[in-house]
Parts: C-alpha cells; structure tokens; sequence
C-alpha cells in the first residue's frame, strides 16, 4: 500500500517535469526565432531601405519553402508554449486578485518579472497570430510590401506596441529559465539580470530604427 502510494506521488511529479523542460525547449527555440527574425528584418537598414538585402534573404527563405513551412511551425509552437506556461497562470478573479495582493505585498523583482511576462504572453499570442497571418497570407515579403503595410492604416501603432511586449517576454523569459534551470545564481544574478536588461532595450532600438526606415524610407510598393 505505502509503494503504490509513493508511485502516486512521484508520476505526477515526474510529469511536472517533463511539462517544464518542454516549456523550456519551446521557450528557448522561440526565443532563437525572435532574435533571428528581428535581425533579418533589420537587414532593410543595411542599404538604407533599399530593399535589396532584405529581399534576397526573403526570396531564400520562401524559394526554400522555410516561410511556408516555418511559419505555421512557429505558430503552433507558440500556441503549444502558451498552452504549457498557462498551466501556472491564475485564471480566476479570485486567484487573480490573491497573486496581485501577494505580488504587491512581497513586492519582489522576480515575482514582478512574472506578471509582466504572463500579462505580455497574452498580447503576443494574439497580435502575433495576426501578424503571422497578414505577412504568410501575402507572399512573397517584400522591403516594399512590408512598408506599405507600415506606412499605412494603424499598422505602425500595431508595431510600436507590439515590438516592446515581445522584448520584454522574450528577455524575461530567457532571465527566468536561467534562474530556474540553475544558469544563474545568486553570485551573477545581479550582472546578468541588467545584461538582459541592456540586451532587451538594444532589440527594442534595433526594431525602432527598422520601423522608422519602413516607414520613412522605404518606397511602398
């Protein structure tokens, strides 16, 4: 009786972890894809919106069918990370209500770095799930179609909001697997904490300056 007890307690124990360290993959794996993507797009700056560098590594990626098959590969791998870290998200307005009053009371860095992430989560899912839509539905991506989508309607609003929601998660995200897995620890934390920080505002700058060269010069199509 005490051994099928035990078993009882350590299956699900055993499943928890295995949940995390795929939360974890799918974490890391899009995280690889954000910084990858944001430095590709930024590849307009590289001839000053001309199009051409940007073009071309388009034109590869899609010629290799890597957009067509990717794309949706990294929308449901979205989802699936959501669907895992979601497992830990208050739902409820009661438990809801019980994580801020803690949050607020215990007033701790880490604890803070959650709810920014869990709140950030939510946007990203929705408003990347449309943007993914808009850029697969309209191939080939072009320097030239992405600036008229920017340039016109609220696109630019979409972006501006958008760019700092997905910098913050994904450099919390990463801060918060290191802690976790035990990367970082207590003698580094405080170096390697403002490193993410200095690394999730060069992102950001590196997507405004990509902004402003789509909307301003890159000639739309």
């Amino acid at each position: 009786m005490m051994a099928d007890q035990t078993i009882a307690r350590v299956e699900p124990v055993r499943t928890e972890a295995y949940l995390d360290f795929l939360q974890m993959l799918t974490g890391v794996g899009l995280v690889a894809f954000m910084w990858c993507h944001m430095i590709l797009v930024a590849s307009v700056n590289l001839d000053l919106g001309g199009g051409r560098v940007m073009n071309l590594i388009a034109y590869f990626f899609e010629a290799t069918y890597m957009a067509q098959l990717g794309g949706p590969l990294i929308a449901l791998t979205m989802v699936f990370h959501f669907v895992l870290a979601a497992r830990k998200l208050p739902f409820r307005a009661r438990e809801q209500k019980a994580m801020w009053r803690h949050t607020v009371n215990f007033n701790h860095t880490d604890t803070w770095l959650w709810i920014i992430q869990a709140v950030t989560a939510f946007i990203i899912l929705i408003m990347g799930c449309i943007h993914m839509w808009t850029v697969l539905t309209d191939l080939p991506i072009t320097a030239a179609k992405s600036a008229h989508r920017i340039q016109g309607g609220w696109w630019l609003l979409f972006y501006l909001f958008l760019l700092p929601m997905i910098e913050l998660h994904v450099g919390i995200g990463i801060y918060r697997i290191g802690v976790k897995w035990g990367y970082i620890k207590r003698a580094n934390r405080k170096v390697l904490h403002g490193f993410e920080n200095k690394l999730t505002v060069i992102m950001i700058g590196i997507g405004l300056v990509t902004l402003f060269t789509f909307f301003f010069l890159v000639k739309a199509m």
